[in-house]
């Protein structure tokens, strides 16, 4: 199916990014590249590095950014690659880089990525169709402590318990292949007031499998550790959450880079050295308006947060 992507926070991030016409931008999540066509616009002499997980994304990047290919690198990776890829393209620091988190609008709504628990798939969920691990691995071969564990640690699921258990009763009898067979299983496996929620019952447990498959908090955090160094001074680095969990990674990242300092309080000097990398730009997170919220409602979730290189 085409790749069509809304961009969530588009001109907060293109401000955000205070782009220089010569600067090199790097945009870790190109998706169908919304924010980077947005990006290469802005730039002369400048280079734009479009970096995806996903080659179903990079291929719509591509012809987005047609017109634009002569200032534009695009390079098929995981974002937590970060170091190795700017070491491959010989650069040793940018002027600012994008990192749009989460699974993207083509990949849910295109059921036969097994990411919607509202179409009937193959349990998938990769982001990058040719990784080992997938959903159906997951739900038919981790031990039933590991599952409880991602869905209450990713999905923030407070029945995963009874979750676990009942796939592990399920595919005792024969494997849980697709998607719809899982929310029947993850239905039957809950109490019946969970099940009046407004939130459907699947969503919390499809996130953390998802979360697991592609290994999302550690690349993540790999990302943080390295994007910092990365920056040339003045440059900005922007990431949209769209989860608690990786809102934290980012914002404990952004502080722990700003603060330096890591001695003990009652030290009369300091002795660790540590000085302050970045200025945290948002000291609270931005969030869509409400005439962002009317177009798409999926941006409900999401926050912006900015730091600038010291």
């Amino acid at each position: 199916m085409e790749f069509h992507h809304v961009s969530v926070l588009l001109d907060e991030c293109i401000e955000a990014l205070d782009i220089r016409p010569d600067g090199i931008y790097l945009d870790g999540t190109l998706g169908g590249a919304g924010h980077s066509s947005e990006i290469v616009k802005r730039l002369t002499t400048g280079r734009l590095i479009g970096v995806d997980r996903d080659p179903v994304a990079l291929n719509a990047a591509k012809e987005r950014l047609a017109p634009y290919m002569d200032r534009v690198t695009l390079v098929h990776s995981n974002f937590r690659e970060l170091d190795a890829i700017l070491r491959d393209l010989q650069i040793d620091k940018v002027d600012g880089m994008l990192f749009d988190l989460g699974v993207s609008s083509p990949q849910l709504d295109d059921g036969s990525r097994g990411f919607s628990y509202m179409t009937d798939a193959p349990l998938d969920m990769r982001m990058n169709a040719e990784d080992n691990l997938s959903a159906y691995d997951v739900v038919n071969t981790w031990p039933r402590e590991e599952l409880r564990r991602i869905l209450f640690e990713f999905g923030e699921e407070r029945y995963a318990p009874l979750i676990a258990a009942a796939i592990e009763r399920r595919r005792g009898e024969k494997p849980i292949e697709s998607t719809l067979e899982l929310v029947d299983v993850i239905r039957s496996a809950m109490p019946p007031q969970a099940l009046r929620e407004k939130q459907h019952p699947a969503k919390r447990s499809f996130q953390a499998i998802r979360i697991a498959v592609n290994d999302e908090l550690a690349s993540v955090s790999d990302m943080m550790h390295s994007a910092i160094p990365r920056l040339n001074p003045g440059g900005r680095l922007a990431v949209i959450t769209f989860h608690s969990l990786e809102d934290r990674i980012v914002k404990n990242a952004m502080q722990e880079a700003a603060k330096g300092c890591v001695c003990p309080p009652e030290f009369p000097v300091c002795v660790c050295g540590k000085k302050p990398q970045i200025k945290n730009l948002t000291r609270k997170p931005v969030v869509s308006g409400k005439e962002e919220l009317d177009r798409n409602p999926r941006a409900r979730s999401a926050k912006l947060r900015v730091a600038q290189k010291l």
